[in-house]
């Protein structure tokens, strides 16, 4: 593996879970694909899971790890091909991404949307842009579009606490304060239509994620019927497709309720996190014996190493 972008770089699904919950059991039995291997993780935006898990998943690995934030340590990037660099940029991605592939053997590039422009957002023009300067491997820590290690370790954590062979899985809208990408609901989506569940996606209407990522999952704007009999809920706030990046008012009753898993199979709760008590989802979930949250967050390391396993070995 030389990419890791979204699900379509994954030829066997199955097996890279069955890879991760392996490593869980021991982490540290492939320590010697890593010695003397450098992962560079570069970050142009906030990050705490994904920062410490992917780095946590490298140290595993026997790797040495390096961090860099971009939007507080390095110079303002020009993205623009035959810019004039006259302005406020500082060095060009050209030979910023090029030199890390000096220092790195395997990149991790972490870079959210604008949520002004859908063209330029999904065209995924810097984390593009990286893969094609920097000459190594690289690895998505969340893109304008797609969170992929994510949605692994989302994929994990189903695997490993389903009861059923194919549970039925429900990505829910919730209400937020300000306007979210849909890079995780995108992303999730895209992984659980791939996946063997039953993938349901419920929404107010004005929320429609853009198809492209959608395909095979029901979709509708009842909640209630979506969450009947659901084993997993996956809870997120996200801005609209169309038009983009607004919120609409309203919709506050969105928020999950225990209420709301009267109607469930006792439905285990997941969130990527970070999230916001008692707006995004209540206390009563959060703090409730149905949340996994923390479990899911755990498994984020062995998602990451699961893929950075697969890219030392093709070193």
């Amino acid at each position: 593996m030389k990419l890791f972008s979204s699900v379509n770089d994954v030829t066997d699904l199955n097996a890279l879970v069955a890879e991760a919950l392996q490593l869980k059991q021991n982490p540290y039995a492939h320590q010697q694909l890593g010695k003397n291997k450098t992962l560079g993780l570069v970050f142009l935006n906030p990050s705490l899971r994904t920062r410490m898990s992917t780095q946590k998943a490298g140290l595993n690995l026997g790797m040495n790890v390096m961090v860099l934030n971009m939007d507080k340590e390095g110079w303002a990037l020009e993205l623009q091909d035959g810019a004039i660099m006259n302005g406020s940029t500082v060095e060009h991605i050209r030979e910023a991404a090029a030199v890390m592939g000096q220092y790195a053997d395997i990149i991790g590039v972490r870079s959210f949307p604008g949520l002004k422009d859908r063209n330029d957002d999904y065209s995924e023009n810097i984390f593009n842009k990286f893969v094609k300067y920097c000459g190594v491997p690289v690895v998505s820590l969340e893109s304008a579009t797609r969170h992929p290690l994510q949605s692994l370790a989302d994929l994990v954590t189903i695997e490993e606490l389903k009861t059923k062979p194919s549970p039925k899985v429900v990505l829910t809208w919730a209400p937020h304060v300000k306007a979210l990408p849909q890079a995780v609901p995108n992303s999730f989506a895209e992984w659980m239509c791939k996946a063997d569940v039953d993938f349901t996606i419920a929404h107010p209407k004005g929320y429609e994620l853009c198809t492209d990522f959608t395909q095979g999952a029901t979709i509708t704007n009842n909640q209630g019927e979506a969450l009947a009999g659901a084993d997993f809920i996956y809870v997120k706030n996200w801005s609209a497709y169309e038009p983009y990046g607004k919120v609409f008012g309203g919709n506050e009753d969105w928020m999950l309720t225990n209420a709301k898993l009267k109607n469930t199979n006792n439905a285990k709760v997941m969130h990527c996190l970070p999230v916001r008590r008692n707006l995004e989802l209540s206390d009563e979930i959060l703090d409730g014996e149905n949340s996994i949250v923390i479990h899911e967050a755990g498994n984020r390391v062995w998602a990451a190493q699961a893929v950075l396993k697969r890219m030392l070995e093709n070193l």
